[in-house]
């Protein structure tokens, strides 16, 4: 396969994944430090400081938006896939085409912006006034102490929470928008066991398939598909895909005295901390593929 056919293929894969990720309201952090304390057996802290990128408030989106309002003819040469200038027969079938599937694209992006609005909390991506109503939302629920918008659907966040160990947690949540893109879940176990798992800061997943690339499972899995985007040759690294924040932080697990790490995947494993208990930390950039996970438990 040549460059150009794999550059095309990995495009395709980018626009699909990003249609998907779109329908999700799909949102991935940025430059953040996280850190989740178990300070008890029975009680707990979370804290996240940085950036989130929402997807649907970005240009990325109003560009997607607005590409189905105009005709563009798109021809490639068979042999290199490189892009070329189409005949003007090759236009004209396009053309009719685009036209015979004017009805169809009008509602299926009428009914897309309606699925939009309701799984962002009756929030229309699409007003200028989106960005404000997010952070009046935002703000109003508990944790949210600070929130920015730093323009094109980038958020400065600042949130802390304290809670017991004796219900299930999952960051971010947000009243009206679907739980199908969390950073962080902390779920109880019986025997004072709790499992957590970070699939919102890992960009790649080699073992999620074709969907983690798409970004079904994180949008910072598009921005790593397009990593490669324009690249000379397969082993030049263009860098992160345009639009897309640069993944880049640190989550940070803390286990109070008496509790035990029983598992983990951080590259160094638990270190002691100052307390007399046991820390983990996770370095996550653009090619961290493996999603924090750690199971704790309470001593007996």
């Amino acid at each position: 396969m040549t460059i150009f056919s794999t550059i095309r293929l990995r495009t395709t894969a980018v626009l699909a994944g990003f249609a998907l990720a779109l329908s999700g309201c799909f949102m991935t952090p940025g430059k953040f430090t996280s850190e989740l304390a178990l300070s008890g057996p029975d009680s707990f802290t979370f804290s996240y400081d940085g950036e989130i990128f929402f997807l649907s408030l970005s240009k990325l989106a109003q560009m997607d938006a607005a590409s189905g309002g105009s005709f563009v003819a798109n021809c490639y040469d068979d042999e290199t896939y490189e892009s070329r200038d189409c005949s003007p027969e090759e236009e004209a079938v396009q053309r009719e085409d685009w036209d015979a599937a004017a009805q169809e694209r009008a509602e299926r992006q009428k009914n897309e912006a309606k699925q939009m609005a309701a799984m962002m909390g009756g929030i229309d991506p699409s007003d200028p006034r989106a960005a404000e109503e997010l952070v009046a939302l935002l703000k109003r629920q508990k944790g949210w102490d600070r929130v920015v918008h730093k323009g094109d659907g980038l958020f400065d966040i600042s949130y802390r929470v304290s809670g017991t160990l004796g219900h299930d947690f999952l960051f971010p949540m947000i009243e009206g928008f679907p739980t199908t893109n969390p950073f962080v879940q902390m779920i109880q176990r019986k025997g004072g066991q709790v499992r957590i798992n970070a699939p919102g800061f890992a960009a790649q997943n080699a073992d999620a398939g074709m969907g983690a690339m798409m970004g079904m499972g994180s949008v910072a899995g598009l921005a790593a598909l397009g990593a490669n985007e324009g690249a000379k040759d397969a082993s030049e690294d263009a860098g992160t895909m345009p639009g897309f924040p640069v993944i880049d932080g640190t989550f940070t697990v803390r286990a109070a005295p008496g509790m035990r790490i029983l598992a983990n995947n951080a590259d160094e494993g638990p270190d002691a901390a100052t307390d007399g208990g046991e820390v983990l930390t996770w370095r996550i950039t653009a090619r961290t593929n493996q999603a924090p996970t750690a199971l704790i438990a309470a001593a007996r």
